[in-house]
C-alpha cells in the first residue's frame, strides 16, 4: 500500500473516530437526569415560559433532528453556546487555551528531559545501579498519581520554601518570569508521571536496536561506540518515541482538569470541570468535542510523520 492510501486511511479513521466521540457525548448527556431548559428559567418558572426555552434551544424537536444539527454546527465551526453566561463555547476556548496548551508543552519539555537521558542511560548499562535508578524512577512515575505529586509539591515549594506561587495563573504579557514560576509545578506534576512512560519506551526500544544486525555490523567494522550508538541505534530507537510523544500532548491537553482545578489555572480542563458541575451541557457538548477533534488531528499527524520518518514500515493497517 502506498503513502496516499495510508493518508486517506488515517484521515477517514480519524473522523470515524471524532463522530464516535462526539456521538457518545451527546447521548450521555441527554439520558443525565435534569433538564437545560429548566436550569435556564429557575424551577418556579411557568410552563409557558419554560416552552418557549426548549424551542429557543431546538430541545422541543426529536433526538435525531437535535443530533443532526449539533452536526451540522460542529462542521460550521459552531460548538454551542453556553446556557449561563451565553457566550459561545468558541470564545471560552480561545480565551483558556493558550494555558491549557502551555502547560502541556512544558509538560512534555520536562518529561522529555527526564526520559531521554534515563532511557538512554539504562539501554547502555542494562541491569547496573543507572538501570535499576531508571527503572525505579519510571515506577514511582507509573505509581504516583499526578494530583498527589501536585500537592506534595504545592506544600513543599510554596507553603513551605514560599520558592513558587501557590495559586494562580499570571499572563505572560503581564511578567514573563511569574508567568513561568506559575507553570512550573503544575507542569512538572503531569511530566514526571509522562516521563515514567517515555522512560521504558526509550529503554525498549533502544535495547532492541543495539541487537540488530545492523549495529553488530557497524561495531565489527570498527566504527567507534559513540558513533554507532549516535548515528545509528539512537536515531532508529527514537522514532517510536515521536509517536509516543505526540499521543501523550494529546493527553496532556484533554487530562489536566484535576492538576489545573488544584493549582487554580483558567484552561480548557477547569473550564469543562467547571461546565460539569454547573451542568452547562452546551459547553460540555462544545468542549469535548473540540478536545476530540484536537487529540485525533495529533494522532494522525504523528502516524502521518512516523510513516513518512520511517519508510521500512508496514502502512497496512
Amino acid at each position: 500500500m502506498n503513502y496516499s492510501v495510508y493518508f486517506i486511511r488515517r484521515v477517514a479513521a480519524s473522523l470515524i473516530t471524532v463522530l464516535v466521540v462526539v456521538s457518545v457525548v451527546f447521548v450521555i448527556l441527554r439520558l443525565v437526569p435534569g433538564e437545560p431548559a429548566q436550569l435556564i428559567v429557575g424551577l418556579e418558572a411557568p410552563e409557558e415560559r419554560l416552552q418557549e426555552v426548549r424551542a429557543l434551544l431546538g430541545l422541543d424537536r426529536p433526538i435525531l433532528l437535535q443530533y443532526v444539527q449539533w452536526l451540522k454546527d460542529l462542521c460550521c465551526g459552531n460548538f454551542g453556546v453556553s446556557l449561563r453566561s451565553h457566550e459561545s463555547v468558541l470564545s471560552l476556548l480561545a480565551d483558556r487555551i493558550h494555558v491549557t496548551f502551555w502547560l502541556a508543552a512544558f509538560s512534555l519539555i520536562i518529561s522529555m528531559m527526564i526520559a531521554c537521558p534515563l532511557g538512554i542511560l539504562s539501554a547502555l548499562r542494562p541491569w547496573s545501579w543507572l538501570d535499576f535508578f531508571g527503572l525505579l524512577i519510571a515506577q514511582l512515575g507509573l505509581a504516583v498519581p499526578s494530583f498527589w505529586l501536585g500537592i506534595l509539591l504545592m506544600l513543599a515549594f510554596s507553603v513551605k520554601l514560599q520558592c513558587f506561587p501557590l495559586l494562580g495563573y499570571v499572563e505572560f504579557s503581564e511578567n514573563p518570569l511569574e508567568w513561568l514560576r506559575h507553570l512550573a509545578l503544575p507542569a512538572f506534576s503531569l511530566g514526571f508521571i509522562r516521563a515514567a512512560i517515555l522512560t521504558r519506551m526509550i529503554r525498549i526500544s533502544l535495547l532492541e536496536e543495539l541487537e540488530k544486525d545492523y549495529v553488530i555490523v557497524a561495531r565489527a567494522k570498527g566504527l567507534k561506540e559513540s558513533g554507532v550508538i549516535a548515528h545509528h541505534a539512537l536515531r532508529n530507537a527514537l522514532l517510536p518515541v515521536v509517536t509516543i510523544a505526540g499521543m501523550q500532548f494529546g493527553y496532556l491537553l484533554g487530562g489536566a482538569i484535576i492538576i489545573e482545578q488544584i493549582f487554580a489555572l483558567p484552561g480548557i480542563g477547569r473550564l469543562l470541570l467547571g461546565a460539569i458541575s454547573g451542568r452547562d451541557f452546551a459547553v460540555v457538548q462544545g468542549v469535548t468535542a473540540f478536545l476530540a477533534i484536537v487529540f485525533s488531528m495529533l494522532h494522525l499527524l504523528v502516524d502521518l510523520l512516523y510513516g513518512f520518518l520511517n519508510p521500512r514500515i508496514s502502512l497496512s493497517p
